[in-house]
């Protein structure tokens, strides 16, 4: 739901009631992921999907119904592939999906109107609903802030406490996904299924070199929802003209700058760096401090000559070899690219890929599953 949080904040502040599905779980090579949403207001205004396409009259169905009261104002629905008939509700591409419906009341449900105005704020925050349970804790919610701090409630201050460490733990990695605890607020006995959505701000890609490679590669950041800083030590190339895809560009070198973001704070596992100067005296000094530091992706351009040369003299720098190979170089995946934006492509897919765990080799005739879970976090 929080993917929508733009336009529902829009809503809530009107003070309309709206219906919402959201993707509560998944099994199988279900299209859309957990947190995937579909909202219709009473003025019959749809917003976004929750499959793709396969299911959306079934769950447009359910808001409508739950909105006008037809309906249970919060149901719990399973979709999955119809084996008697194939053109049935049901998930054609074999996977299975659970969603959430629920008619939201923005003075009745504080804190998914809090929840939602965050979000759209770019503000980090987690929404916690409960999708299985007892009857009378279904859509129960809990907001819950970085530091921890939660408002809202599932019924039992022990209950919300773990909720909220769980919840906590995901918007960390600034993931949305699923936890259990028991009902009793443990996380054993009854089990209490969670579905937690987090809105953090936007990652950040940064790239250092004021090359026509970064020009491509801000475009594709951009488009792929990150904020991105381009940097580089030389300010007759490092101008805004240059970079208009780029939210910010920095005349500066690019091992002081990283250093003084990531003392700031404002860098973290979801950062990408990109250095793209295959310029030793540039080069070594960011690059032995980005593999040092706990960031997302770390990519250098050059040839594999240059590379080698280059991993020698960040052996020289004292760089570990556990932290070498975290680095992508030559970086990019092998797509043949020739231009700038080839170029561009094939460095964003790597970084999609390692975001994911993925191999980056074609789907066509791949055992590697479409759709993948993301990997599993550690204990709270």
């Amino acid at each position: 739901m929080l993917d929508l949080a733009a336009e529902l904040d829009r809503w809530c502040r009107r003070g309309h009631p709206f219906a919402v599905a959201t993707v509560a779980a998944t099994r199988g090579s279900a299209p859309r992921q957990p947190g995937a949403a579909l909202a219709v207001d009473a003025d019959g205004t749809v917003l976004g999907s929750v499959s793709g396409g396969c299911v959306e009259a079934a769950v447009h169905e359910l808001c409508r119904a739950a909105l006008s009261g037809e309906g249970p104002p919060t149901v719990v629905e399973h979709f999955g592939y119809a084996d008697e008939d194939a053109v049935a509700v049901g998930l054609t591409c074999g996977g299975e999906l659970d969603v959430i419906v629920q008619r939201i009341d923005p003075a009745d449900r504080p804190e998914t109107a809090a929840a939602l105005a965050a979000a759209a704020a770019g503000e980090a925050a987690a929404l916690v609903r409960v999708t299985a349970g007892p009857a009378e804790l279904l859509g129960r919610a809990l907001l819950v802030r970085p530091d921890g701090s939660h408002r809202g409630g599932l019924g039992d201050p022990v209950r919300d406490a773990t909720a909220a460490a769980e919840a906590a733990a995901l918007l960390a990695a600034g993931r949305t996904g699923t936890a259990v605890a028991g009902a009793d607020g443990s996380r054993c006995g009854q089990p209490l299924e969670l579905l937690v959505e987090s809105s953090v701000p936007p990652p950040r890609l940064l790239v250092f070199g004021a090359v026509d490679f970064a020009a491509a590669l801000t475009r594709a950041g951009a488009f792929l929802g990150y904020r991105v800083t381009v940097c580089d030590a030389r300010a007759v190339f490092t101008t805004p003209g240059r970079f208009p895809g780029a939210d910010r560009v920095v005349v500066d070198w690019p091992h002081r700058y990283l250093d003084a973001e990531a003392r700031a704070g404002r860098t973290d596992g979801r950062t990408a760096v990109c250095v793209l100067t295959h310029d030793a005296k540039f080069d070594v000094p960011v690059l032995s401090l980005a593999l040092r530091l706990p960031l997302g992706y770390v990519g250098a351009m050059g040839s594999r000559r240059t590379h080698l040369r280059r991993l020698e003299r960040l052996r020289e720098a004292g760089v570990p070899e556990a932290a070498l190979a975290r680095l992508h170089s030559p970086i990019g995946l092998d797509l043949g690219a020739r231009t700038p934006e080839e170029t561009a492509l094939s460095i964003a897919a790597e970084i999609v890929a390692d975001r994911y765990g993925a191999t980056g080799v074609s789907l066509s005739g791949a055992p590697t599953p479409i759709h993948r879970p993301l990997p599993a976090l550690g204990p709270v």
